[in-house]
């Protein structure tokens, strides 16, 4: 398996992630879509909004697979 640095920077801009980063008091992660890349930061586009990481704080990242459809509802 390669480093999360080589695999942000071979992923095709689209590609669904998860990105760990280190943060004051432990690690925390952004799950969505990679957006843009350059030598020091990364975005990934989640629910939330637009998460702008520094390549520095980076400590593991991967492909996920797509989210599963909606669930129907009862009733």
């Amino acid at each position: 398996m390669s480093d999360p640095f080589t695999f942000l920077a071979d992923a095709p801009l689209g590609t669904r992630v998860v990105v760990r980063t280190r943060i004051p008091g432990g690690y925390t992660d952004a799950l969505g879509f990679l957006r843009e890349r350059s030598a020091a930061s990364v975005s990934v586009e989640t629910k939330r909004g637009l998460v702008t990481l520094a390549m520095q704080d980076v400590v593991a990242a991967k492909l996920v697979p797509p989210a599963p459809p909606p669930r129907l509802r009862r009733g």
